[in-house]
């Protein structure tokens, strides 16, 4: 007997099916018929649905940067947290050195998925710098930053940390690191009007 599913239903079996076998086989050994037998639909379900192998990735990608966009959301506008601490948390969010969305992350990272991780890094650097550049706004009003450019500084901050900590473009030993990420702290504050040594605690949270 067929079984008749909803369209949203099926749409998000679709992308589960092609999520799981991109992340075993990469995107250019996963065939349309592939993904058609892990679903158990025919091939016109599927362009009912998605019109190419391609659109299916479109999906996905999408699906993924939505998630990591509502967790910088999430913690970006929750003014319980400090300002310092709110903005190494929407980094560590983003994966950018490990956050909450690791799982995510090293699944894009697959040198199979390359396109995948550059669409999403271009995701990243389109979305994250005007939410971080809100908190720096407020940090501004507590007289904690002094720049005319909140978000232009976020960008070259998103950019630098999204490729130096990234394992795929740049294999650094821990000591590099650590330098790296001194050095990070050293030039963000001069960036952003900070105080001397007030992005302490934002190096020591990358170290952890």
């Amino acid at each position: 007997m067929r079984v008749v599913k909803e369209a949203t239903e099926r749409r998000i079996e679709i992308l589960d099916a092609a999520d799981e076998l991109f992340g075993k086989k990469g995107f250019d050994g996963t065939s349309t018929n592939d993904i058609l037998e892990k679903v158990g639909i025919a091939r016109g379900t599927l362009y009912y649905h998605f019109k190419s192998k391609e659109d299916i990735m479109d999906a996905l990608i999408e699906r993924y940067n939505t998630r990591l966009i509502d967790a910088t959301k999430l913690i970006a506008f929750d003014k319980s947290i400090p300002v310092y601490e709110r903005i190494i948390r929407v980094v560590r969010a983003l994966s950018l050195s490990g956050g909450s969305s690791n799982e995510i992350m090293e699944h894009i990272h697959k040198p199979q998925n390359a396109l995948m991780h550059q669409k999403i890094q271009r995701a990243i650097y389109s979305n994250v710098p005007p939410i971080l550049a809100e908190i720096i706004g407020e940090g501004i009003e507590k007289g904690l930053f002094n720049t005319p450019y909140p978000k232009e500084c976020m960008e070259m901050m998103v950019i630098y940390l999204n490729t130096l900590f990234d394992s795929d473009i740049i294999e650094l030993t821990e000591e590099e690191r650590s330098t790296r990420i001194q050095a990070f702290a050293f030039n963000a504050e001069r960036l952003l009007g900070a105080k001397s040594g007030s992005l302490t605690e934002v190096m020591s949270m990358f170290k952890r």
